[in-house]
């Protein structure tokens, strides 16, 4: 988990920057992709980028795409797919995927719904059900979205067919180990697409907590998908940086970094016990010493307005001392 700290102001606002970036112009081609030259190559190109981000710090990554899926419905379509490529991308590695299978899938979770893109966007912030058209269409986009690719000029197999069957049941069926890299690689991206659409909210109704979200998908998992969601876990933790949490003498603190326990990670605790907002921020390693993490909270039952740099600069000291280690 190495990881390169954040030394300044300037350090921080540049990678939050270059993340706002990277989801702004991922929304431009999936809104617009029919204008968009060479649509394939600009892809890889976000994906580059993404993978890029992701190296310079992980739970930099994790804290803001967390705090951005979690926080806004707003721009839902491009969000869901930048946190959903981040997902597969560490999920492929907690399992060693081999790199090309590993494009192939993020390349998928980044374009998954651009047959939809437009209403997604709009059903995140719809109030009332889904109307038969639009469940018409929510059925139909993965053939559709492979299509819309196809004649965008993609012509990797398997990145169009693992888009084409990601919301396909059957394939859940297979056993993971013994099935063709499509149907392995798109069980993937739909345990990723449930837990991320979970976390996010919607004008109907508020996002789950990430650790409600996670354990739904262990234990809605057959005996065969288990391994998926576990590695998402291990991957992100039970509470990813980013999410909220209540400490079990009734603080409330922000999850900043992972630790080597999945469920003990590196939070910033902003709220006393008795509901006032801690100005300054206090770094704590629950891994090591109580308070421990009592429950996971949605981002909806947290009021405060933090302070996104000084906690980061809490988890640049962090960063520093796992660097040297």
């Amino acid at each position: 988990m190495a990881a390169v700290s954040t030394p300044s102001e300037f350090a921080y606002e540049d990678l939050l920057s270059l993340w706002s970036d990277l989801e702004s112009g991922l929304g431009v081609i999936l809104s617009s992709p029919a204008s968009t030259q060479e649509f394939g190559h600009r892809v890889v190109q976000y994906d580059r980028w993404m993978q890029g981000l992701l190296q310079r710090d992980p739970d930099v990554g994790l804290y803001l795409l967390f705090q951005l899926a979690s926080n806004s419905p707003v721009g839902y379509s491009a969000s869901h797919s930048l946190v959903c490529a981040v997902l597969c991308h560490l999920i492929a590695s907690e399992l060693g995927i081999a790199k090309a299978e590993r494009d192939s899938l993020v390349h998928a979770a980044l374009t998954m719904n651009i047959a939809m893109t437009a209403m997604q966007d709009v059903l995140a912030t719809q109030t009332e059900k889904p109307t038969p058209e639009q469940q018409d269409m929510i059925r139909a986009h993965p053939v559709k979205s492979a299509l819309v690719l196809s004649n965008l000029g993609v012509q990797d197999a398997l990145w169009l067919d693992i888009v084409s069957r990601h919301h396909d049941d059957a394939i859940d069926k297979a056993d993971l180990h013994q099935a063709p890299p499509a149907t392995r690689l798109t069980r993937i991206l739909k345990v990723v697409d449930r837990y991320a659409a979970m976390i996010s909210p919607r004008i109907s109704r508020a996002g789950r907590s990430a650790t409600e979200s996670a354990r739904s998908i262990l234990a809605n998992a057959s005996a065969k998908s288990d391994e998926i969601g576990h590695a998402l876990v291990r991957a992100v933790g039970l509470c990813p940086p980013g999410t909220y949490v209540r400490l079990d003498n009734d603080e409330l603190a922000v999850v900043l970094r992972r630790s080597e326990q999945h469920n003990r990670p590196y939070v910033a605790i902003f709220g006393s016990a008795h509901g006032q907002f801690i100005a300054n921020p206090r770094l704590h390693n629950t891994a090591e010493q109580s308070p421990r993490i009592r429950l996971a909270l949605a981002a909806s039952a947290v009021r405060a307005r933090l302070n996104h740099f000084n906690i980061l600069q809490l988890g640049a000291y962090v960063a520093q001392q796992q660097a040297a280690q």
